[in-house]
């Protein structure tokens, strides 16, 4: 018989402080490079910049690319506050805490720009990672 629950218990989740400087800018419409320059840790300046590039219409090749780099560059910087934060790579990242969407946001595009480019692996690896932190963002 095989078990595929964790016997020792889910961690609790994960949820990232704010950046109520940084939150405000892009509220009050600072264009997302100017919030990512004056607060390159804040991943979602990051996301904004990338959703702003994966939707562009008649998007292009090099619209794909940039928002891939922009979600890249967010998801990274969202994995570094996450450990500082005393995630170990696996347990919930919900979506109700408002601080955790701009990493939920990159990993969403990456995964979207990732297989925009035929990049499958880091697509279902991004959506994997979706699953794990909250199972209501995946597909």
């Amino acid at each position: 018989m095989t078990h595929t629950h964790n016997l020792l218990g889910e961690p609790d989740p994960t949820l990232l402080p704010g950046n109520p400087e940084a939150e405000r800018e892009l509220a009050e419409g600072t264009p997302a490079a100017e919030v990512a320059a004056h607060h390159p840790t804040v991943s979602a300046a990051w996301a904004a910049l990338a959703e702003e590039a994966i939707g562009r219409p008649e998007r292009q090749l090099t619209d794909t690319i940039e928002a891939y780099a922009y979600a890249r560059t967010g998801y990274h910087r969202g994995l570094d506050a996450l450990r500082r934060n005393g995630w170990k790579g696996f347990g919930p990242v919900p979506w109700s805490h408002e601080p955790n969407r701009g990493f939920l946001r990159c990993v969403t595009v990456l995964a979207k720009a990732a297989e925009a480019i035929g990049e499958t692996d880091e697509q279902e690896r991004c959506t994997q990672l979706l699953r794990d932190c909250d199972p209501s963002l995946a597909p």
